[in-house]
């Protein structure tokens, strides 16, 4: 079993007095190290319109790479604008992950669309960033990775990675939309896909970590690690039906594999779980794991997915 310390929250959106865009919400952490500052990446929100509709968009915030809990900086402008008049993007971006790529850096996320018969509808969209990660731009009007035969709806969730000079990309696919006291419920599955290009890619079709707790476990976030000569996800799941308190809410799990295809999940590894009270008693998601001086931390979300913003534990020996 692995050993996370709880280092507490780092950041709540509720504090930024001067974005309005930027309200509700610090979703889905994602990192880029610089020598000065981690920046993470996240998506948020303003609130709800007139009809109680939501856009979504993703941010940063620098922190300084000597004391993580001190705040260098705050995006001033969403990194990506919403897609236009019909695009998969017009409604929301959430979430992002990035990796650089020579003296770029590229940007992958979800791109949001608002649905007649269910809420909504995802697809996996690409940009590139040529000042350092600060502000994006796509590069087209459509999505990388979208709806298929065998991967129907809600393509969501991209992790980006690039192991053994090949490109991965790690994300959810529906499964089915489940009828639930009269509203319709996402099911959706961890994937991959790969690439020589980082552009084109390639479908595995096949789920990665199998179901534990019932047959429509939703699952989220495959965040991928290598360490000591093995690859480690740690992702979140939940129950399909009333998970939005601490019964059936989000908790993480953990697998591991030899070859990135074929994986062994084993939860009672995980090593982190909700807290007895606070900012993360309900539920715990969204993890992503990062290195910084020799040091791995897991940054991940509370309550309500994320609402009241991220927080950070840290590893306490090594990834085995």
């Amino acid at each position: 079993m692995f050993q996370w310390k709880k280092m507490g929250k780092v950041f709540s959106p509720h504090e930024v007095q001067d974005r309005p865009w930027l309200k509700e919400f610090a979703q889905a952490p994602a990192t880029l190290i610089f020598d000065d500052v981690v920046r993470v990446y996240f998506s948020c929100r303003p609130p709800a319109d007139a009809a109680g509709q939501y856009v979504s968009y993703s941010a940063w915030v620098d922190l300084d790479r000597k004391d993580l809990f001190t705040i260098k900086r705050i995006s001033t402008t969403p990194i990506l604008p919403l897609g236009g008049t019909g695009e998969f993007d017009e409604f929301g971006t959430y979430p992002v992950s990035v990796v650089r790529d020579g003296d770029k850096v590229r940007g992958y996320y979800a791109g949001w669309t608002r649905c007649e018969s269910v809420p909504f509808n995802v697809a996996i969209g690409m940009a590139e960033s040529s000042d350092s990660g600060e502000t994006f731009l796509k590069i087209g009007t459509g999505p990388v990775i979208s709806y298929s035969p065998d991967e129907p709806f809600v393509m969501s969730g991209p992790k980006i990675r690039r192991f053994n000079n090949q490109w991965q990309l790690f994300y959810i696919a529906g499964r089915k939309w489940k009828r639930v006291n009269g509203r319709a419920e996402p099911i959706y599955k961890i994937r991959m896909a790969t690439s020589t290009d980082g552009i084109t890619w390639q479908k595995m079709n096949k789920d990665l970590i199998e179901s534990r707790i019932e047959e429509d476990e939703a699952q989220a976030s495959p965040d991928v690690f290598y360490a000591n000569g093995k690859y480690h996800m740690f992702f979140c799941y939940r129950y399909s039906e009333d998970y939005r308190g601490h019964k059936n809410g989000y908790r993480i799990g953990y697998a591991w594999s030899n070859n990135l295809t074929d994986w062994h999940r084993d939860d009672s590894r995980a090593g982190i779980d909700v807290s007895t009270e606070g900012w993360d008693a309900e539920m715990i998601s969204y993890p992503h794991l990062f290195e910084v001086d020799g040091q791995i931390y897991m940054a991940y979300l509370g309550d309500q997915v994320g609402r009241y913003g991220f927080g950070l534990a840290k590893l306490e020996g090594e990834l085995s």
